[in-house]
């Protein structure tokens, strides 16, 4: 039976704006207090505006990307209640409308209907394969994705040493591969929890 290791990182949301400096991940309230104030709040609750396409990134992005976020602006859904309509993750919905996964015929259907674009333009920009990872800078200069840049500078090793302890000499899959992303509020603010899920794949000895 393979192995599927779960790697979940928790960082302390605050409104001050997030510098590229030594990282501290908080570490949330005891189990004890966890378990009396932690909840979750649903992401259609939430008072923040939807995501938007920044343009500095189209010309590193696919054509279907400013079709779709030209939509999704005009009619004010979130990746969650597109997520919901498509029946797919937020995480995968907003990855395809980056161009950083293949949609099915099924995704373009059901995007075609909650967001009133023409099923043929969508077949059209969305088909054949995704040329993934051209829209990132590395470094990221975006502090936000540059907090992923950071918490994997300083744990990456501590990762790599206890996942090796835990299933031997491989690598964490991204192909077979989900993510998501959770919001838990507590007496002591918010908190980001963001879970990685892959299967383990061993090294081939030849």
């Amino acid at each position: 039976m393979a192995f599927v290791p779960r790697l979940a990182l928790s960082a302390r949301l605050t409104s001050r704006a997030i510098v590229p400096v030594a990282s501290s991940i908080a570490r949330p309230a005891s189990a004890c207090t966890a378990s009396r104030y932690l909840h979750s709040t649903p992401a259609a609750m939430s008072k923040f505006p939807i995501a938007t396409l920044q343009e500095d990134l189209i010309p590193r992005l696919p054509p279907s990307s400013p079709t779709l976020f030209e939509a999704k602006k005009k009619k004010n859904l979130s990746f969650e209640a597109i997520a919901k309509h498509v029946g797919r993750d937020e995480v995968a919905i907003a990855a395809l409308f980056y161009g950083q996964a293949m949609a099915s015929s099924e995704d373009i259907k059901k995007l075609s209907e909650v967001l009133d674009i023409p099923a043929e333009t969508l077949e059209a920009q969305l088909s054949g394969f995704p040329d993934r990872g051209r829209a990132l800078e590395m470094p990221p200069k975006d502090p936000l994705v540059y907090r992923f840049y950071e918490i994997v500078q300083n744990y990456g090793y501590a990762y790599k040493a206890v996942l090796n302890e835990k299933f031997g000499d491989g690598i964490m899959s991204a192909i077979s591969f989900s993510t998501k992303i959770e919001k838990e509020t507590d007496d002591k603010g918010d908190w980001a929890k963001i879970t990685l899920r892959g299967k383990w794949l061993p090294y081939s000895r030849f």
